[in-house]
This record gives C-alpha cells, sequence and structure tokens, in this order.
C-alpha cells in the first residue's frame, strides 16, 4: 500500500501540509511549454506523476522530505521516461524560480505571500518596518497583520453585535488574499508612531503672505506624514496687484506656487516617496494665461498636477465664442474681458504640449455637492477623484475586481461582502487616524468622508471575455457601479444605525432624502498607484498599458514581466515562446501580431488600442454612480492632434464628467511609462520595447500617484 508523507520541509524549514497535486501541476506546466499540446501535457503530468509519488511513498515512508528532494525525484523520473526535454524544462523552472528567491533573500524580504518580485520591491521601498539601521522587520504577511489590528481598535469605541476579533480576522482575510487594500498611508502608517492614515487633503491657501506660508507649513506636515495635497490659488490677488502694506505690487499665485513646489522636492528627499500636489486655478483669475502655461517648460512644477477650474458659464461662452470677465479675488472687481474661445484653445495647447491642465467643473462638482450647508468645493486630492472642502481628508480603499469572477462570471455576493467590510474598515480608518492637523481632525470627524472604489477593472473584463472596446464593457462598468454604491449606501446606513450620523448631517443634503448615514461621501474611483501592484492587478479603471514590458526595478536593473493572464492564455493554448512575448513587449500592442489569434487580440487590448471616446464612455460610466469622483487618464498617441484633445475636454463636460485629464505620449520629459531599446543581448532590441518604472502600474502617467 502506497503511503506518502503528510508534511513537507519548505527551504525556510517550516513543515505544511504535502500536496501531490503541486506535483502533478509542475509537470504539466513543464510539459505544456515542450509539447504545446494541452492533452498530451495531461498525460504526461498524470503519468510521471504517478511514478514520482510510488518513488517519494519508497523513500519518505518514516520521515519528511525537503521540498528540493521531491524536485530531485521529478527530474529522475522525468530522464528515466527519456523526457529529456521535458526534464530541462522543468529544470529551468527550478532555476528561475531559485534565482528569484535569492534575489528576494538580496532584497532582504521573508516572501511569505509568494509574491512577484516587483511587488516585493515596492513593499521593501514602501512599506515594510524597519529598525533603525534600517533592516527590514516584517513580513508581507505581518504588515496585513499590523494593518487589521490596528484599525480593528476602532470597534471598542462602540457597541456592535461583531467582537474586534472577528473583525480584526475579516479585515486580515481580505488583505492577504489581496480583495482589498486601503490607501498607501494606512499600510505604512497604521500602528506606528505616526499614526496618519488619510490619502487625501485640502489646504486653504488665504491671500496674506501669513496665509500663504501657514498653508505652506501644513503642507510640509502632511506630506511628511505619506498624504498628498490638493489647494485652490484663486484667492491669491494677481500679479501686479497692489500690497496695501508696502504699497508694492503682489507676485500672483504662480510665483508663489513654485515656492510649494521647491518644498515638496526638499520634503520628499528623507521620506518614502514623492510628494503629490494639486494645484487648481478658477478660469476667470487673471492670472489664469499664466497658471495654463505654467508647466510648458519641462522641468517646471514637477511636483504639481495642474487643473483649470472651470464654470457652466465660461464653458457656455467658449462655445459661443464670446467675451469672459476676469475677476480680481481682492477688490472682486472686473479686471478686463477676454473672448473665452482663445483662452480655452491656450488649454488645450498646453495639455497637448505637457499634459497639463486638465479641468476641473466646479459647477458640476458643486451640484452634487453632499454638504452644501458647509460652502462650495473648490479643489481636490492630487488626483482629482476626490473633491474636497477646506481642511478635509478622505480614506480610500478599492476592491480588486480580477478576484471577484469565478467560474468565468462575476460573484454578486462575495464584491457585496467585500463592500460591506470595506466600508466599515474606512469608517474605523476615521477613528483610530492620527489627524496631522487639529482643523483636518475637526473637519474630518465632522463629515467622515470615506472612498471605497475598485481596482482591478481590465483584468476583470479579461477573465469575463470581454473587450474594453465592447460596448458590453461600458454597461457593465455601470452595473458595477451602481451596485458598489447602493451596497456602500446600505453600509453606511447599518453603521448610522449602530454609530451615529456624521455630525455635519443636517448641513447636507440628506435629510430631504431622509437618508441616515454614517459618512458624506462613500465612493470614489482612484488611480489605485501601487496598491495595485501589491494587488497583482490593473490600476483603478484604466486598460492594461502593456502585456509584455521591462520593469526598471533594483540599481538599473531591468526585470521582463509578461501580464499573467495573457501569458496562462498563450500556454494553454500552445502558442507560448520567448521570441513571441518579446514581440509582444515592443509597441505596447499586439493587434498586428498575426501569429495571436483574432480572438485574443481582442480581449487582450492596451491603452493605445483605445480610442478617446471609449475611455470617456468608461470614466463616465463610472462617474454616473460615484459621489466623488473619477480618477481616468486619457491617453493619446505622440501623433494626436491638439483637435483631439479639444474634443475630449467638450465632451468630458457634456458627460458631466467631474475632471478631465489627458496624456499624449512623450509629452513629460520624465516619463514613468516608455519605449526602451537598451536591453542587452536581444536581436529585437533595436525595435525598443515598452519599459515601465518600478512603481508604475498603468494609472498615473505624471509620477504624482500618492496611493
Amino acid at each position: 500500500m502506497k503511503v506518502l508523507p503528510k508534511k513537507i520541509l519548505k527551504r525556510d524549514g517550516s513543515a505544511v501540509s504535502f500536496d501531490p497535486l503541486k506535483i502533478k501541476r509542475a509537470i504539466y506546466r513543464a510539459a505544456l511549454e515542450v509539447l504545446n499540446d494541452e492533452q498530451k501535457a495531461a498525460q504526461t503530468a498524470e503519468l510521471s506523476g504517478k511514478k514520482t509519488l510510488d518513488k517519494v511513498s519508497v523513500h519518505f515512508k518514516d520521515k519528511i522530505p525537503w521540498v528540493e528532494e521531491i524536485q530531485d525525484i521529478v527530474e529522475e523520473v522525468l530522464m528515466e521516461q527519456g523526457y529529456s526535454s521535458i526534464a530541462r524544462s522543468y529544470i529551468l523552472y527550478r532555476q528561475e524560480h531559485q534565482d528569484l528567491r535569492q534575489v528576494k533573500v538580496i532584497y532582504g524580504v521573508v516572501d511569505d505571500l509568494k509574491l512577484p518580485l516587483n511587488t516585493l520591491l515596492v513593499l521593501k521601498n514602501r512599506y515594510l518596518l524597519k529598525d533603525d539601521d534600517r533592516n527590514i522587520i516584517e513580513t508581507p504577511r505581518k504588515l496585513f497583520q499590523r494593518v487589521a489590528r490596528a484599525i480593528s481598535e476602532a470597534e471598542a469605541n462602540y457597541k456592535s453585535k461583531k467582537s474586534r476579533e472577528e473583525v480584526e480576522e475579516a479585515f486580515l482575510k481580505m488583505m492577504t488574499s489581496l480583495e482589498f487594500l486601503p490607501n498607501s498611508p494606512t499600510l505604512m502608517n497604521a500602528n506606528t508612531s505616526l499614526g496618519q492614515l488619510s490619502a487625501c487633503f485640502v489646504l486653504p491657501v488665504e491671500d496674506s503672505m501669513e496665509g500663504i506660508f501657514k498653508a505652506l507649513n501644513s503642507m510640509a506636515v502632511i506630506h511628511q506624514t505619506g498624504g498628498g495635497t490638493g489647494f485652490d490659488f484663486s484667492r491669491l490677488r494677481p500679479q501686479g496687484d497692489l500690497v496695501s502694506t508696502t504699497k508694492g505690487e503682489a507676485s500672483g499665485p504662480v510665483s508663489f506656487m513654485s515656492i510649494f513646489n521647491q518644498a515638496t522636492g526638499v520634503i520628499v528627499q528623507g521620506g518614502r516617496r514623492r510628494g503629490a500636489n494639486m494645484g487648481i486655478l478658477r478660469c476667470d483669475h487673471p492670472d489664469v494665461m499664466d497658471f495654463i502655461e505654467a508647466k510648458l517648460e519641462a522641468s517646471a512644477f514637477s511636483n504639481f498636477n495642474l487643473s483649470v477650474g472651470v464654470t457652466d458659464k465660461f464653458m457656455d461662452a467658449v462655445q459661443k465664442e464670446e467675451n469672459f470677465d476676469l475677476i480680481n479675488p481682492r477688490t472682486k472687481n472686473k479686471v478686463r474681458s477676454i473672448n473665452a474661445k482663445p483662452l480655452f484653445d491656450l488649454v488645450v495647447y498646453s495639455a497637448w504640449r505637457s499634459g497639463d491642465p486638465g479641468l476641473v467643473f466646479l459647477d458640476e462638482i458643486n451640484r452634487r455637492n453632499p454638504t452644501p450647508g458647509l460652502g462650495r468645493i473648490e479643489a481636490t486630492n492630487p488626483c482629482g477623484e476626490i473633491p474636497l472642502l477646506p481642511f478635509e481628508s478622505c480614506n480610500l480603499g478599492s476592491i480588486n475586481l480580477s478576484k471577484m469572477v469565478k467560474d468565468d462570471s462575476l460573484d454578486w455576493d462575495m464584491l457585496k461582502e467585500k463592500i460591506h467590510w470595506g466600508v466599515r474598515f474606512l469608517d474605523n480608518v476615521i477613528e483610530v487616524n492620527k489627524y496631522p492637523l487639529p482643523q483636518i481632525k475637526k473637519m474630518t470627524l465632522a463629515n467622515r468622508k470615506i472612498g471605497l472604489g475598485i481596482m482591478g477593472f481590465a483584468d476583470m473584463l479579461i477573465k469575463l471575455g470581454m473587450s474594453y472596446l465592447d460596448e458590453r464593457a461600458i454597461k457593465l462598468a455601470s452595473q458595477i457601479m451602481k451596485f458598489v454604491q447602493q451596497e456602500s449606501l446600505l453600509a453606511s446606513q447599518a453603521l448610522a444605525r449602530e454609530r451615529g450620523v456624521f455630525p455635519n448631517y443636517e448641513s447636507s443634503v440628506y435629510p430631504k432624502k431622509n437618508l441616515r448615514l454614517r459618512n458624506a461621501t462613500v465612493n470614489t474611483v482612484a488611480p489605485t498607484g501601487t496598491i495595485s501592484i501589491l494587488a497583482g492587478c490593473s490600476s483603478g479603471i484604466e486598460p492594461l498599458f502593456a502585456l509584455s514590458y521591462v520593469r526598471n526595478v533594483l540599481s538599473g536593473a531591468k526585470l521582463f514581466e509578461t501580464h499573467p493572464l495573457f501569458e496562462r492564455e498563450m500556454r494553454q493554448r500552445g502558442l507560448y515562446s520567448k521570441e513571441l512575448m518579446a514581440e509582444a513587449g515592443k509597441f505596447g500592442t499586439i493587434q498586428n501580431i498575426i501569429e495571436i489569434p483574432a480572438d485574443l487580440r481582442k480581449v487582450y487590448v492596451t491603452a493605445f488600442d483605445v480610442p478617446p471616446s471609449q475611455h470617456l464612455r468608461i470614466q463616465s460610466a463610472f462617474q454616473r454612480h460615484t459621489d466623488n469622483s473619477v480618477s481616468k487618464t486619457i491617453n493619446l498617441p505622440p501623433e494626436a492632434s491638439a483637435e483631439e484633445v479639444r474634443s475630449i475636454y467638450f465632451s468630458a463636460y457634456e458627460l458631466k464628467c467631474k475632471g478631465i485629464t489627458v496624456y499624449r505620449y512623450g509629452t513629460k520629459k520624465e516619463q514613468v511609462l516608455s519605449f526602451d531599446s537598451g536591453i542587452a543581448e536581444r536581436p529585437i532590441d533595436r525595435y525598443g520595447f515598452i519599459t515601465a518604472e518600478s512603481e508604475f502600474s498603468g494609472g498615473c502617467h505624471s509620477g504624482l500617484c500618492p496611493f
């Protein structure tokens, strides 16, 4: 009778359950790469797997084997059966993984969740705790345990049917399974001396030297704790205006913005990531033209995303080619009137040239302002998806839609469960957060805004066999976000029954709707940035940026990566080859590679395959059911015209988006995505490869994503 060992020793010395199926899966993988035939590969795996297990039962009848010993037996069996090519493939697979393990050791990270190499690098650089000698002192699992424990402590503040331990376990499970992740500051700072957990802040900039430098100091404090900041500079008097104390001339908002930009660059040198700001100026400010052109110089305002705050009145004047008044914010008097169309043309040209400025549609934002009794919203966070009042902050978290697909369909029950836990998680964050400023604590606790969103949308479409270009993708986007919003509201209502409504409830739109909520806002769609790298999924609602590409990792090293779903599909169809994967990594698209079947080319589209109109319709579909805003980049090829940018900006306004951003490839000097031709020892290098920086996931081309 064949008796198999119950345990197997891993390389770190720990004992885990022995799983015979892992042996057959490994043989199948090696056989498929050689034979390019699923049926023959399965037969080989079954036969060789059986013979391997027979030998294992003899050699390890009375002792626990090491994993390396089992792998040695697999190689031996394959060679005995004459499968030398399959054995070679298996050996190479072992060697590749051994190399990866050695690199992980060099990184100093104990990989207890079996994460990809670049994910570990991002964890090492950004998230894992270190001692005073900068040695890593926690594993990825321990990171999530630290966060789950800290956030679950909020349960002690309320009477609940759920125990703190139950809540901690649920939070831990959805993070370690990569089904949900909170914004970066929560991962970095939970249960640490900093304790600042929010991603997004808006700070007021008052029209006085004291007010300007007070905002600058507040920005510095927030950036040190990992947050991103948004500013409306529209209150500052224009260049050349009177300074009453000295009878001199004001230098204007753009000159003061440069101080904020420089300070951000200095602060980040001691931090874990680049600082991120949003600068907004109203369309009727006298210095708006200087603001529009501020980033035409390649290196200018590198720590800022810029957006012009436009009104319905301005957009109407542009369409009618009528004059538009520029107003001095100090005196509230008209400075002059200009034709709105040339001003809009300047916005379009600058965005076409540099990627900035975007547009923020102020009236649309305030039509959907949940707390109009507290004032108008004038600014957003750095990527535009959170419109906030002065001194408000917001906590973000995203559900990984690619993990919600089961048996080729969307698991709505699973999605519902994660939504309710996600809302609870983010409301708990508000409770345990250490706020950087007393004004921020007061406003945040009074409104309790959260932003639960999604990521992995493109991966989800692929798993469902649906193209990002398909009309069905737009309908599904709307359906998913409507479901997320409805369930988020139900979750917030449940928390309100348990914990009470947010304190500024009576100043909100909800009493008239008879809707008692714990949170003034519940949803957003963020670019997700590095947390989508941690989750191993596509960024936010963006399409894939490439299928094969080179990742710049450590000290100039380059790592060739292939999208895992694409690679698996190619292997299963017997089409996989390293040469074909390299071909897919040349120009960011596979649409002209005839060796790849048409049905795969239809599903595996990338950002440059998607026309602007489809980008916009996807954004609009999500915005309809999002009470905050939606971060989405409209990707354009280098040859795109300024007229296309104009059309995009107008369409975004007509579709009732809250903001719009374009990125024409090649417009930024320090690109996080680029074509590269410097990969050594490849004959096709001269054709170039898509190259991505270590923390680029497809959403934020400016590199200013604080999530």
